[in-house]
């Protein structure tokens, strides 16, 4: 048996056409055809394929084939990758990048991040987004090396030379214990009692923060690059810590969280910043994205009497 022949786009596009509109005169009217050309347009798919698509004795109206089902999922796929191809092209051509490698700090609370990336897929389908989730100093690192075109990063990045920034919100951190760590058994916590305590402290290995501490009050400290591992052992009782408060919001609901008063460490402000390269300006698609997530930081409102981190 000799193997199909190759269509053409033209011929799938005159195909979908007669599916969609329930007949060769309607799709010729969609397509600006002669019934005459799309009745030729079928048959000649037919025989490049080697199949019949559809049925043509007893209707009125042509009736997919079972290989005319079989055939049209085909023809979608393809017609979709034509389409988006034509799509990426026209936004080459207009300027929009085909590509946005963006880092942001994990510190940002996820709700946010999902709702800028969805809003980002919507008004730019055709360009890919690579995401890389870091802490500290490693958003700017990436953002430095030309790994990332823009990042989200704390309040590490600002003032770093080659760096340009701006104001992008805040995310207040608040300290925290398992219910029954001893901290949270306390009435009232005494200055420097979480000295005597393990504290989990989020690190990155960017060079950026090496041999810095952020925020870190007890000489015992676990040190994790992962926050999600630091949220698991807090819960665990394993040592107390500072978190995003969006993300413990459900915990301190719970009561699988408790949170400190500390007077010596009463938590403070995340302040985010979007970052660049000077000598990199960001194209069209990634500067939507900053300005997104500028937009959306303006609701941000700071705990009473909280001090930045």
């Amino acid at each position: 048996m000799s193997d199909p022949g190759t269509p053409t786009f033209d011929q799938l596009r005159i195909f979908l056409a007669v599916v969609d509109e329930g007949s060769f005169a309607s799709a010729g009217r969609r397509l600006n055809r002669a019934v005459s050309v799309i009745s030729y347009g079928i048959a000649n798919l037919e025989a490049q394929l080697g199949v019949i698509l559809f049925e043509r004795e007893g209707t009125r109206r042509p009736k997919l084939t079972e290989a005319g089902r079989a055939v049209l999922a085909e023809a979608r796929t393809v017609a979709s990758g034509i389409d988006g191809l034509k799509a990426k092209v026209k936004g080459l051509m207009d300027g929009l990048e085909a590509e946005v490698n963006f880092a942001v700090d994990v510190m940002l609370p996820a709700r946010r991040l999902g709702e800028v990336l969805r809003a980002f897929a919507a008004t730019y389908p055709t360009v890919t987004l690579r995401l890389h989730v870091e802490a500290l100093g490693a958003v700017a690192a990436h953002v430095l090396d030309g790994r990332a075109v823009i990042g989200l990063s704390g309040p590490l990045a600002v003032g770093i030379d080659g760096i340009a920034s701006v104001a992008a919100g805040s995310v207040p951190m608040v300290p925290v214990a398992a219910p029954d760590h001893p901290l949270a058994c306390y009435e009232k916590i005494p200055s420097g009692a979480g000295r005597d305590h393990v504290q989990l402290v989020l690190t990155d290995r960017s060079p950026l923060t090496d041999g810095r501490d952020f925020a870190v009050l007890s000489p015992r400290t676990w040190r994790l690059a992962d926050l999600g591992a630091k949220h698991q052992l807090l819960r665990e009782g394993i040592g107390w810590g500072n978190m995003p408060l969006p993300l413990i919001e459900s915990d301190l609901i719970a009561g699988t969280l408790k949170r400190l008063i500390m007077p010596d460490d009463p938590g403070g402000m995340y302040r985010f910043a979007g970052i660049w390269r000077r000598d990199r300006p960001p194209g069209p698609a990634a500067t939507w994205l900053l300005n997104e997530l500028v937009e959306r930081a303006r609701g941000d409102v700071d705990l009473a009497g909280a001090a930045d981190l």
